[in-house]
């Protein structure tokens, strides 16, 4: 993979529709999400002006999921309602190992001396989920989480300043990729009535057919209401380590040692819902609490603030 300098435009329809000579979500997405696929081992390199980087992986599976995340009948891991024209469905990726690994190029733009950043993990998850139209299988939102368990890194101070400028480096194309997004994001949220077709099956593999009023209520209780990243880590153990060697002789001579700091993080989390507008509810996000209240009075009041002086311009 290779970063780009410009967004590339959106992909549009979904290939596996077109491939099977189809317009709306149908038997060929149902037979490709109800696929179950093992990978022993899969490498991924990435190229920037700035950086390089690997991922490994080991042991990957993916496999579809019920909206408790757990393995079931293929018929229960996925949500239509005829109503909304929208699909909701749930995957999950685990590993064994995940090896990370990133270098400055050379480039004449980093340090001469740089120091590769490297991150080992052990078991690992992620859990995706989509939010489709019916009509053209475009995806409306998504929900991806990043579940690690234990996670020890040892970081010295050269690699700290590294991962700071690979991180700087990617930032502008992230803004590019973020600003087009949101420049569409009006479009894909519009909610898109049902196409006249043959009405899609619920996801209920026992029993009677279900009214349309409990497909709505068990529809909004999985929904994604806009799109959201999630990264959960059980337990990280960081070890931030002077880099001595790195300070020359004269550190030696005087006798100047390298110090350390360790820092344990217990079910740190980050959360980041990059449409989300100034002011609009937050009852839906993952981890909301009352005291969420108090900053949506706030942003309200800051946003209306705002639209006063853009009217008095």
């Amino acid at each position: 993979m290779r970063t780009c300098e410009e967004p590339r435009p959106p992909n549009g329809q979904s290939p596996i529709a077109l491939a099977a000579g189809q317009s709306e979500y149908g038997f060929a997405e149902k037979v490709v999400e109800g696929m179950f696929i093992v990978v022993n081992s899969i490498t991924i390199k990435i190229h920037s002006k700035a950086f390089h980087a690997s991922f490994e992986l080991w042991q990957l599976q993916g496999y579809s999921v019920n909206p408790s995340w757990q393995q079931s009948d293929l018929r229960l891991t996925r949500i239509t309602d005829p109503q909304r024209g929208e699909v909701l469905t749930f995957k999950e990726l685990t590993w064994q190992t995940l090896r990370i690994e990133a270098d400055a190029t050379d480039n004449g733009d980093q340090d001469p001396v740089t120091t590769p950043l490297r991150l080992i993990t052990n078991q690992g998850r992620i859990q995706i989920s989509l939010k489709r139209r019916t009509k053209d299988c475009n995806v409306v939102a998504s929900k991806l989480m990043f579940l690690l368990d234990d996670l020890l890194w040892v970081l010295t101070d050269s690699q700290l300043k590294a991962m700071m400028k690979y991180a700087e480096s990617l930032s502008e194309a992230m803004e590019k990729s973020a600003q087009q997004r949101k420049s569409l994001a009006p479009e894909s949220v519009q909610v898109t009535p049902p196409a006249a077709s043959a009405p899609q099956p619920w996801a209920q593999p026992f029993g009677g057919s279900p009214s349309p009023s409990s497909i709505g209520q068990y529809f909004e209780q999985h929904d994604m209401k806009e799109p959201s990243y999630h990264l959960l880590i059980s337990r990280l153990d960081l070890h931030i380590c002077d880099d001595s060697h790195a300070r020359g002789a004269g550190a030696l001579k005087h006798g100047m040692l390298g110090g350390a700091i360790q820092l344990t993080f217990r079910r740190m989390a980050f959360d980041y819902y990059p449409f989300h507008r100034a002011g609009d509810a937050c009852k839906h996000w993952v981890r909301y609490s009352e005291a969420m209240e108090t900053r949506g009075q706030w942003a309200k009041k800051l946003v209306s603030e705002f639209q006063s002086k853009i009217e008095k311009l």
